[in-house]
C-alpha cells in the first residue's frame, strides 16, 4: 500500500513539474512579447530588417524556380527529345562561357531532302526553312501587322516541334510534295482576320503575293522566349521557293527519335549521314550544327545557378546585418531592466529563467521577421510565376530553410545578452540607475 501511495505522489510531483515548466514558459513568452511592444520602434527596425533579408532570400529563390519550371516548360513544348541540324549554330554567350558557333555553306533543298529519304532511323524526320519574319496576312479589307513569321514546314513538322491543331487539320505528304497554296495559322491571326465567329477554315488569305487556303489552325501556346507562338503562319517548304524566293536559301532538319534513350544513337547516325551528304571526307570537321532541343535550356539553367548563389548572398548578408541589430538591441534592453532583473531575481527568478525570458524575446523577434518575410517573398516571386505563366509556388523547402535561419540568428544574437542578464548579482541590479 505504502509502495503505491509512493508511486502516486511521485507522479504527483512529475506532473505538477511539468505544468510548472509549461507556465514558466508561458509567462516568459508574455513577458518577451510585453518588451517587444513596449519598445515598439527598436523592436519594428529590427524584425524589419530580418523580414527584408527573408524576402529577398526567399522571393529570389521563389522567383528563380519559377523561371526554371518556365524554361522547362517552354523546352518541352518546342519539341521534347529532339535535335536539329543547321548550318549555322546558335550565337550565345552568357557571362563568361562562349560557346562555338559555325557559318558554313547553307542546307540546300536538295541535302535537306535527301537527308530525310536515306535516313534509315525509328525517328520522325522534318523539313522547314524561314520565308520570312515580317510578313502581313490579309483576308478582304482586314490584315495583320507586317510582323508575322512564316516557316516551310513538311507534314512532319508540327508533330517535332510540339505544335498541335486545334481545329481542321495538317498537310499531308502529297500535299508538301506538289507545293500546294495551303496554310496552317495561329490562333492570334484568327482572332485578327475572322470576326464574329466566321469558321477560317478553307477561307482564302493573301500572304505576301499569293493566295492561301486555310487548312488548319494551331492550338493556342501564348508567349515564349521573347516571341508570340500564335502569331505564326506554316505552309509547305516547296512553296516556299516559288512565292519567296531568297538567295542561299538554308534548311533545318529536325529530328525525333521514337524513344528518348535513342537520342545519342540518332545523333551519331544523323550526323555520319550528313556528312556523306555534305561530301566531307574522313580528315575535315563538320561544317554543320547538331543542336538538341534541350541545350538552351541546360545553359540558361547552368547559368541561373549563379543568380542563385548571389541571391543566397544577399539574403545572408541581409541577416548578417539583422543580427548585429538584434543583438543591439537586447544588449540595450538588458541595461535599461536590470533593475527589473535584480527585482526579478530578488524574489526568487533563477538565472536559467532570465536567460530563457531573453532567448524567447530573441526567438520572437527573429520568427516575427521570419514570417513576413516568407509571406512577402512568396508573394514577389509569385508576382515573377504570374509574369511568365507558370503555377502558383510554395518554396517549402526554402520556407523551412527561412524559418531555420532566424532561428539561427536570434540564438545567435540573444544568447549573449540572456547569458549577461543571467550572471547579473542581485544585489548590484537593484542598486543600478
Amino acid at each position: 500500500m505504502n509502495q503505491r501511495i509512493n508511486i502516486f505522489r511521485s507522479l504527483k510531483n512529475k506532473i505538477s513539474q511539468k505544468i510548472s515548466r509549461n507556465i514558466l514558459v508561458f509567462e516568459n513568452f508574455r513577458i518577451a512579447f510585453a518588451s517587444i511592444r513596449s519598445n515598439a520602434l527598436r523592436s519594428v527596425l529590427t524584425i524589419l530588417i530580418i523580414t527584408i533579408g527573408i524576402m529577398a532570400l526567399v522571393g529570389i529563390l521563389t522567383a528563380i524556380d519559377a523561371i526554371k519550371n518556365s524554361i522547362n516548360s517552354e523546352f518541352s513544348r518546342m519539341g521534347a527529345n529532339t535535335f536539329t541540324i543547321t548550318s549555322r549554330g546558335m550565337h550565345i554567350q552568357i557571362g563568361d562561357n562562349r560557346y562555338r558557333t559555325k557559318n558554313h555553306a547553307a542546307i540546300s533543298h536538295r541535302e535537306a531532302e535527301r537527308f530525310k529519304n536515306e535516313f534509315d532511323f525509328p525517328a520522325s524526320v522534318a523539313l522547314s526553312t524561314r520565308a520570312t519574319g515580317t510578313g502581313t496576312v490579309k483576308y478582304l479589307s482586314l490584315k495583320t501587322n507586317p510582323n508575322i513569321p512564316v516557316l516551310g514546314v513538311d507534314e512532319n513538322f508540327l508533330f517535332n516541334s510540339g505544335n498541335e491543331i486545334e481545329k481542321g487539320r495538317n498537310f499531308t505528304q502529297q500535299e508538301v510534295r506538289d507545293g500546294k497554296n495551303y496554310v496552317v495559322v495561329g490562333t492570334d491571326i484568327v482572332t485578327t482576320l475572322f470576326k464574329n465567329n466566321e469558321n477560317p477554315i478553307d477561307k482564302v488569305v493573301s500572304i505576301g503575293n499569293g493566295k492561301y487556303r486555310i487548312v488548319g489552325i494551331l492550338k493556342k501556346r501564348g508567349s515564349s522566349m521573347g516571341g508570340n507562338e500564335d502569331k505564326i503562319c506554316f505552309i509547305p517548304y516547296t512553296n516556299v521557293r516559288q512565292y519567296f524566293p531568297q538567295p542561299n536559301m538554308t534548311y533545318r532538319i529536325s529530328v525525333k527519335p521514337q524513344q528518348s534513350y535513342m537520342m545519342e544513337a540518332a545523333i551519331s547516325e544523323s550526323e555520319g549521314l550528313f556528312r556523306v551528304i555534305r561530301g566531307l571526307s574522313v580528315k575535315d570537321e563538320s561544317d554543320f550544327n547538331i543542336v538538341k532541343s534541350d541545350n538552351l535550356a541546360n545553359l540558361l539553367l547552368e547559368n541561373i545557378r549563379y543568380v542563385t548563389v548571389a541571391a543566397t548572398l544577399i539574403g545572408i548578408i541581409t541577416l548578417f546585418g539583422a543580427a548585429i541589430g538584434l543583438m543591439n538591441i537586447m544588449l540595450v534592453a538588458v541595461a535599461e531592466r536590470t533593475r527589473e532583473i535584480g527585482t526579478r531575481k530578488a524574489i526568487g527568478a533563477t538565472s536559467k529563467t532570465i536567460k530563457q525570458q531573453f532567448l524567447f524575446e530573441a526567438i520572437l523577434i527573429g520568427q516575427l521577421g521570419g514570417f513576413f518575410g516568407i509571406l512577402l517573398g512568396i508573394l514577389i516571386g509569385n508576382m515573377v510565376s504570374m509574369m511568365v505563366s507558370t503555377a502558383f509556388i510554395i518554396p517549402w523547402m526554402w520556407i523551412f530553410g527561412g524559418v531555420i535561419l532566424c532561428l539561427g540568428v536570434s540564438l545567435a544574437s540573444g544568447l549573449m545578452p540572456a547569458i549577461k542578464a543571467s550572471k547579473l548579482d542581485p544585489i548590484e541590479a537593484l542598486r543600478y540607475e
